[in-house]
Protein backbone atom coordinates (compact mmCIF):
# COMPACT_ATOMS: atom_id res chain seq x y z
CA UNK A 1 0.00 0.00 0.00
CA UNK A 2 2.65 2.36 1.02
CA UNK A 3 4.44 1.46 -2.54
CA UNK A 4 1.00 2.18 -4.37
CA UNK A 5 0.61 5.43 -2.66
CA UNK A 6 4.01 6.54 -3.22
CA UNK A 7 3.72 5.85 -7.00
CA UNK A 8 0.31 7.77 -7.45
CA UNK A 9 1.75 10.58 -5.81
CA UNK A 10 4.62 10.63 -8.55
CA UNK A 11 2.42 10.09 -10.87
CA UNK A 12 -0.94 12.52 -10.43
CA UNK A 13 0.53 14.83 -8.16
CA UNK A 14 4.04 15.40 -9.47
CA UNK A 15 3.23 14.84 -13.19
CA UNK A 16 6.08 12.40 -13.15
CA UNK A 17 5.98 9.69 -16.10
CA UNK A 18 5.47 5.72 -15.94
CA UNK A 19 9.23 5.36 -17.01
CA UNK A 20 10.77 7.72 -14.70
CA UNK A 21 8.89 6.39 -12.05
CA UNK A 22 9.50 3.09 -13.04
CA UNK A 23 13.33 3.90 -12.85
CA UNK A 24 13.02 4.76 -9.61
CA UNK A 25 11.32 2.18 -7.99
CA UNK A 26 13.16 -0.49 -9.95
CA UNK A 27 10.18 -1.74 -11.99
CA UNK A 28 8.75 -2.43 -15.85
CA UNK A 29 6.52 0.87 -17.04
CA UNK A 30 3.46 -1.94 -17.21
CA UNK A 31 4.05 -3.15 -13.45
CA UNK A 32 3.38 0.67 -12.58
CA UNK A 33 0.51 1.06 -14.66
CA UNK A 34 -1.03 -2.25 -12.56
CA UNK A 35 -0.15 -0.30 -9.71
CA UNK A 36 -1.71 2.64 -10.74
CA UNK A 37 -4.58 0.69 -11.85
CA UNK A 38 -4.36 -1.02 -8.04
CA UNK A 39 -4.59 2.38 -6.63
CA UNK A 40 -7.03 3.35 -7.86
CA UNK A 41 -9.16 -0.24 -6.89
CA UNK A 42 -7.43 0.45 -3.35
CA UNK A 43 -9.17 3.87 -3.11
CA UNK A 44 -5.71 5.65 -2.95
CA UNK A 45 -6.66 7.76 -5.42
CA UNK A 46 -10.00 9.23 -6.20
CA UNK A 47 -10.67 11.02 -9.86
CA UNK A 48 -13.10 13.74 -9.90
CA UNK A 49 -13.95 14.91 -13.11
CA UNK A 50 -15.09 19.07 -12.61
CA UNK A 51 -16.67 20.42 -15.51
CA UNK A 52 -15.05 24.28 -16.75
CA UNK A 53 -17.03 26.82 -16.48
CA UNK A 54 -18.77 27.82 -19.37
CA UNK A 55 -16.66 29.80 -21.57
CA UNK A 56 -18.15 32.27 -24.62
CA UNK A 57 -15.21 31.19 -27.28
CA UNK A 58 -17.03 33.74 -29.70
CA UNK A 59 -16.95 36.62 -27.65
CA UNK A 60 -13.74 36.16 -25.83
CA UNK A 61 -11.92 36.38 -29.63
CA UNK A 62 -14.03 39.22 -30.20
CA UNK A 63 -13.37 41.33 -27.40
CA UNK A 64 -9.50 40.24 -27.70
CA UNK A 65 -9.42 41.54 -31.14
CA UNK A 66 -11.66 44.85 -30.17
CA UNK A 67 -9.62 45.93 -27.34
CA UNK A 68 -6.18 44.71 -28.80
CA UNK A 69 -5.63 42.84 -25.89
CA UNK A 70 -3.52 39.24 -24.98
CA UNK A 71 -6.42 37.43 -24.21
CA UNK A 72 -9.53 37.58 -23.25
CA UNK A 73 -11.54 35.36 -21.23
CA UNK A 74 -15.42 35.48 -21.36
CA UNK A 75 -17.76 32.89 -18.72
CA UNK A 76 -21.27 33.02 -19.38
CA UNK A 77 -23.15 34.74 -16.68
CA UNK A 78 -24.89 33.41 -13.94
CA UNK A 79 -28.64 34.36 -12.37
CA UNK A 80 -26.17 35.25 -9.25
CA UNK A 81 -24.00 38.07 -9.04
CA UNK A 82 -22.17 36.29 -6.17
CA UNK A 83 -22.04 32.84 -8.12
CA UNK A 84 -20.92 34.50 -11.23
CA UNK A 85 -18.34 36.34 -9.35
CA UNK A 86 -16.99 33.06 -8.12
CA UNK A 87 -16.97 31.95 -11.57
CA UNK A 88 -14.53 34.69 -12.64
CA UNK A 89 -12.19 33.96 -9.84
CA UNK A 90 -12.09 30.27 -10.68
CA UNK A 91 -11.22 31.05 -14.47
CA UNK A 92 -8.28 33.98 -12.93
CA UNK A 93 -7.14 31.44 -10.51
CA UNK A 94 -6.28 28.69 -13.27
CA UNK A 95 -5.63 30.99 -16.04
CA UNK A 96 -2.59 32.16 -13.51
CA UNK A 97 -1.43 28.99 -12.71
CA UNK A 98 -0.77 28.41 -16.39
CA UNK A 99 0.96 31.95 -17.16
CA UNK A 100 3.23 32.82 -13.83
CA UNK A 101 6.63 31.33 -14.18
CA UNK A 102 8.82 30.65 -11.43
CA UNK A 103 11.08 33.51 -9.67
CA UNK A 104 7.82 36.39 -11.08
CA UNK A 105 6.88 38.90 -8.71
CA UNK A 106 3.29 38.51 -8.89
CA UNK A 107 1.00 41.68 -7.64
CA UNK A 108 -2.72 41.42 -6.18
CA UNK A 109 -4.92 43.77 -6.20
CA UNK A 110 -8.57 43.56 -4.22
CA UNK A 111 -11.61 43.27 -5.17
CA UNK A 112 -14.65 40.19 -4.11
CA UNK A 113 -13.58 38.38 -7.78
CA UNK A 114 -9.71 38.40 -6.60
CA UNK A 115 -10.80 37.09 -3.02
CA UNK A 116 -12.75 34.26 -4.66
CA UNK A 117 -9.53 33.75 -6.85
CA UNK A 118 -7.10 33.23 -3.89
CA UNK A 119 -9.68 31.44 -2.17
CA UNK A 120 -9.95 28.94 -5.10
CA UNK A 121 -6.19 28.25 -6.53
CA UNK A 122 -4.77 25.37 -5.47
CA UNK A 123 -1.67 25.47 -7.82
CA UNK A 124 1.26 28.19 -8.27
CA UNK A 125 4.91 28.18 -9.22
CA UNK A 126 7.32 29.52 -6.75
CA UNK A 127 7.24 33.12 -6.68
CA UNK A 128 7.10 36.73 -4.63
CA UNK A 129 3.59 37.91 -3.94
CA UNK A 130 3.18 41.81 -3.39
CA UNK A 131 -0.08 43.64 -2.84
CA UNK A 132 -0.48 45.97 -4.78
CA UNK A 133 -3.14 48.33 -2.54
CA UNK A 134 -3.79 49.14 1.11
CA UNK A 135 -7.40 48.12 2.67
CA UNK A 136 -10.70 49.16 2.90
CA UNK A 137 -11.48 48.54 6.56
CA UNK A 138 -15.10 47.45 6.09
CA UNK A 139 -13.96 44.52 3.97
CA UNK A 140 -10.81 42.83 6.24
CA UNK A 141 -13.13 40.56 8.60
CA UNK A 142 -14.04 39.33 5.39
CA UNK A 143 -10.71 37.95 4.10
CA UNK A 144 -9.58 41.07 2.68
CA UNK A 145 -6.35 41.77 0.44
CA UNK A 146 -3.68 40.71 2.88
CA UNK A 147 -5.54 37.12 3.51
CA UNK A 148 -5.23 37.04 0.15
CA UNK A 149 -2.12 37.61 -0.60
CA UNK A 150 -0.57 35.48 2.28
CA UNK A 151 -2.19 32.17 1.01
CA UNK A 152 -1.30 32.91 -2.10
CA UNK A 153 2.12 33.61 -1.41
CA UNK A 154 2.66 30.36 1.17
CA UNK A 155 0.52 28.11 -1.85
CA UNK A 156 3.65 29.27 -4.04
CA UNK A 157 6.21 28.84 -1.73
CA UNK A 158 7.48 32.41 -2.06
CA UNK A 159 7.68 35.54 0.23
CA UNK A 160 5.05 38.03 0.93
CA UNK A 161 4.87 41.36 0.86
CA UNK A 162 1.17 42.28 2.32
CA UNK A 163 0.04 46.36 2.86
CA UNK A 164 -0.63 46.82 6.17
CA UNK A 165 -2.85 50.97 5.73
CA UNK A 166 -6.09 52.19 4.73
CA UNK A 167 -6.39 52.47 0.80
CA UNK A 168 -7.56 56.09 1.05
CA UNK A 169 -6.09 58.81 3.74
CA UNK A 170 -7.49 61.54 4.76
CA UNK A 171 -4.73 63.88 3.34
CA UNK A 172 -1.35 63.56 1.38
CA UNK A 173 0.71 64.24 4.19
CA UNK A 174 -0.57 61.36 6.03
CA UNK A 175 -0.38 59.02 2.92
CA UNK A 176 3.55 60.07 2.54
CA UNK A 177 4.36 59.29 6.39
CA UNK A 178 2.27 55.57 5.72
CA UNK A 179 4.68 54.97 2.57
CA UNK A 180 7.82 55.79 4.56
CA UNK A 181 7.05 52.57 7.02
CA UNK A 182 9.22 49.95 6.72
CA UNK A 183 6.74 47.24 6.10
CA UNK A 184 4.72 49.18 3.20
CA UNK A 185 7.85 50.52 1.63
CA UNK A 186 9.17 47.15 1.19
CA UNK A 187 5.95 46.39 -1.05
CA UNK A 188 6.30 49.42 -3.17
CA UNK A 189 9.83 48.54 -3.75
CA UNK A 190 8.80 45.58 -5.71
CA UNK A 191 6.19 47.79 -8.11
CA UNK A 192 9.07 48.22 -10.78
CA UNK A 193 10.10 45.09 -10.96
CA UNK A 194 6.61 43.12 -10.91
CA UNK A 195 6.03 40.77 -13.95
CA UNK A 196 2.66 40.01 -13.52
CA UNK A 197 -0.04 42.24 -11.89
CA UNK A 198 -4.03 40.90 -11.35
CA UNK A 199 -6.16 43.69 -10.52
CA UNK A 200 -10.05 44.51 -10.86
CA UNK A 201 -12.02 47.65 -11.89
CA UNK A 202 -14.81 49.44 -10.22
CA UNK A 203 -17.43 51.55 -11.87
CA UNK A 204 -18.15 54.65 -10.39
CA UNK A 205 -21.45 54.62 -8.27
CA UNK A 206 -22.45 52.86 -4.66
CA UNK A 207 -22.94 49.61 -6.15
CA UNK A 208 -19.75 48.77 -8.52
CA UNK A 209 -17.05 50.71 -6.66
CA UNK A 210 -15.20 50.03 -3.57
CA UNK A 211 -13.25 53.20 -4.13
CA UNK A 212 -16.76 55.12 -4.67
CA UNK A 213 -17.77 53.96 -1.57
CA UNK A 214 -15.44 54.99 0.18
CA UNK A 215 -15.14 58.49 -0.46
CA UNK A 216 -16.97 61.65 1.16
CA UNK A 217 -19.98 62.95 -1.29
CA UNK A 218 -18.25 66.08 -1.34
CA UNK A 219 -15.26 64.15 -3.53
CA UNK A 220 -17.36 61.58 -5.15
CA UNK A 221 -18.91 64.77 -6.80
CA UNK A 222 -16.12 66.53 -7.11
CA UNK A 223 -14.48 63.44 -9.28
CA UNK A 224 -17.61 62.67 -11.35
CA UNK A 225 -17.55 66.23 -12.23
CA UNK A 226 -14.08 65.61 -13.18
CA UNK A 227 -15.51 62.84 -15.85
CA UNK A 228 -14.33 60.05 -13.81
CA UNK A 229 -16.57 56.98 -15.14
CA UNK A 230 -14.73 54.18 -13.88
CA UNK A 231 -11.36 53.35 -11.57
CA UNK A 232 -8.39 50.38 -11.03
CA UNK A 233 -6.82 50.22 -8.33
CA UNK A 234 -7.60 53.67 -7.37
CA UNK A 235 -6.35 55.04 -10.60
CA UNK A 236 -9.10 57.06 -11.84
CA UNK A 237 -10.52 57.25 -15.47
CA UNK A 238 -12.96 59.25 -18.13
CA UNK A 239 -14.78 57.03 -20.18
CA UNK A 240 -11.73 57.68 -23.16
CA UNK A 241 -9.66 55.75 -21.15
CA UNK A 242 -7.62 58.95 -19.96
CA UNK A 243 -6.49 59.01 -16.67
CA UNK A 244 -8.13 61.72 -14.40
CA UNK A 245 -5.41 63.47 -12.19
CA UNK A 246 -6.54 64.84 -8.80
CA UNK A 247 -5.65 65.23 -5.15
CA UNK A 248 -6.73 61.81 -5.09
CA UNK A 249 -3.23 60.60 -6.86
CA UNK A 250 -1.27 61.69 -3.63
CA UNK A 251 -3.95 60.72 -1.22
CA UNK A 252 -4.22 56.41 -1.86
CA UNK A 253 -1.22 53.75 -0.84
CA UNK A 254 -1.85 51.84 -4.66
CA UNK A 255 0.44 51.04 -7.06
CA UNK A 256 0.11 53.88 -9.66
CA UNK A 257 -0.85 53.54 -13.13
CA UNK A 258 2.52 54.60 -14.68
CA UNK A 259 3.98 51.43 -13.06
CA UNK A 260 1.18 49.12 -13.63
CA UNK A 261 1.99 50.47 -17.76
CA UNK A 262 5.53 48.91 -17.13
CA UNK A 263 4.56 45.45 -16.12
CA UNK A 264 4.65 42.94 -18.59
CA UNK A 265 1.46 40.92 -18.00
CA UNK A 266 -1.76 43.01 -16.41
CA UNK A 267 -4.40 40.53 -15.75
CA UNK A 268 -7.50 42.34 -15.24
CA UNK A 269 -10.77 40.66 -13.36
CA UNK A 270 -13.82 42.21 -14.00
CA UNK A 271 -17.81 41.08 -13.88
CA UNK A 272 -20.73 41.09 -12.07
CA UNK A 273 -21.72 44.24 -12.42
CA UNK A 274 -24.68 46.25 -14.56
CA UNK A 275 -23.83 48.19 -17.49
CA UNK A 276 -22.71 51.22 -15.73
CA UNK A 277 -19.47 48.70 -14.67
CA UNK A 278 -19.58 47.41 -17.98
CA UNK A 279 -18.74 50.88 -19.53
CA UNK A 280 -16.09 51.07 -16.47
CA UNK A 281 -14.26 48.17 -17.80
CA UNK A 282 -14.34 49.32 -21.52
CA UNK A 283 -12.87 52.92 -20.03
CA UNK A 284 -10.18 51.37 -18.79
CA UNK A 285 -8.98 48.80 -21.49
CA UNK A 286 -8.96 51.94 -23.84
CA UNK A 287 -6.46 53.59 -21.47
CA UNK A 288 -4.38 50.47 -22.90
CA UNK A 289 -3.01 49.46 -19.05
CA UNK A 290 -4.73 46.13 -19.53
CA UNK A 291 -3.16 43.07 -21.49
CA UNK A 292 -5.63 40.11 -20.28
CA UNK A 293 -9.32 40.83 -19.54
CA UNK A 294 -11.35 37.83 -17.55
CA UNK A 295 -15.15 39.26 -17.75
CA UNK A 296 -18.68 37.83 -18.01
CA UNK A 297 -20.72 37.77 -21.33
CA UNK A 298 -23.12 40.78 -19.81
CA UNK A 299 -20.21 42.71 -19.56
CA UNK A 300 -18.73 41.38 -22.84
CA UNK A 301 -21.99 41.91 -24.75
CA UNK A 302 -22.05 45.85 -23.45
CA UNK A 303 -18.42 46.06 -24.41
CA UNK A 304 -18.80 44.87 -28.15
CA UNK A 305 -22.05 46.83 -28.70
CA UNK A 306 -20.46 50.03 -27.29
CA UNK A 307 -20.15 52.52 -30.19
CA UNK A 308 -17.08 54.62 -28.47
CA UNK A 309 -13.78 54.18 -29.95
CA UNK A 310 -11.65 51.48 -29.64
CA UNK A 311 -7.81 51.40 -28.84
CA UNK A 312 -5.69 52.47 -31.43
Amino acid sequence: MVRLAAIARRFYLEGRSKVEIAEEFGLSRFKVARDLDAARSYGIVHIDIRLPERLDAERSELLRERFGLRRAIVVDTLDDHLDTRRALGSVAARLLSEIVRPDEILGLAWSRGLQAMGADMVELPRCTVVQLNGVLSEHTEAGGSVETVRRVATLAGGQAYPIYAPLILPDAATAATLRADPGIAAAFAHFDRLTTAVVAIGGWDERNSTVFQALTPEDRERYTAMGVCGEMSAQLFDIDGNQVHSDLDERVISVSADQLRRVPEVVAVAGAGDESKARAVGAVLRSGLVSTLVTDDAVARVLLDDGSPDQD
